[in-house]
């Protein structure tokens, strides 16, 4: 890992920007930390670091506050990375089946979302092994955000993650909901019941079928953009709870 630019976000946090091979990331820690902080991967949807860094950065600060460090990585195909041309033809698929008011089969579905999760899971596990040894950062970890399927993979197959919140608001493949069943950590699901680009069943089929004896669906009305500061400090006292 090589930290290529660093700054302090209004004094209270340090920001630092890194290269990870060919993956571009930020690691954000509360600036006045006098012991080893707990860290949390900001998950965020493929749309780019540079588009999604407003939002990102607004919840690393509230997350510093509580004393939390924050990181997170370009995905796949995103960004300056190379595109990923199977998942460049299911997005053009999808947005056919929309326009024409068809329904999204399980076969477009695999190929937008399997492929990313394959990828960008280990590269996930990967920014882990490089961040944890930092003398500033300590566990537990968490992780919040981002597509749903990515996080219910890594809530499953990556020990140090001990408690996940999780964004309901990205399709999701029938592989990834027998996964679920596996999935026992503590979860906190957000859910935008008018999303205009969720299938609301599927997200309700997939918190049902999570393993977790701690899991928590706070639902809200409101599309995609429109979750209330409420629900975001309700998931903030979630991993208050369970990483420090």
């Amino acid at each position: 890992m090589h930290f290529t630019s660093e700054q302090r976000l209004d004094g209270a946090v340090l920001e630092r920007e890194f290269t990870l091979g060919e993956i571009p990331g930020i690691l954000w820690t509360p600036a006045s930390a006098s012991a080893p902080a707990p860290l949390v991967l900001l998950g965020h949807p493929p749309l780019g670091l540079r588009k999604m860094y407003p939002r990102l950065a607004a919840r690393a600060r509230h997350c510093a506050a509580e004393g939390f460090a924050t990181a997170t990585i370009e995905l796949p195909g995103s960004g300056d990375r190379p595109r990923l041309p199977a998942a460049e033809q299911a997005r053009a698929d999808l947005r056919r089946a929309m326009e024409a008011g068809e329904p999204v089969s399980d076969e477009i579905i695999d190929a937008l979302i399997l492929p990313l999760v394959e990828k960008s899971v280990p590269e996930w596990q990967a920014a882990l092994d490089a961040l944890l040894p930092l003398p500033e950062l300590g566990g537990p970890v968490g992780y919040s955000g981002g597509v749903i399927s990515i996080g219910t993979r890594l809530a499953l197959v990556e020990p140090r993650i001990t408690a996940a919140v999780l964004f309901a608001g990205s399709f999701i493949p029938r592989a990834i909901l027998e996964e679920a069943r596996q999935v026992t950590i503590p979860l906190h699901v957000l859910l935008q019941w008018d999303d205009e680009g969720n299938d609301r069943q599927a997200a309700l089929d997939l918190f049902d079928a999570f393993g977790s004896k701690e899991k928590t669906l706070h639902a809200n009305m409101g599309g995609h953009t429109g979750t209330p500061q409420s629900a975001g400090d309700a998931a903030g006292r979630f991993l208050t709870r369970h990483l420090k």
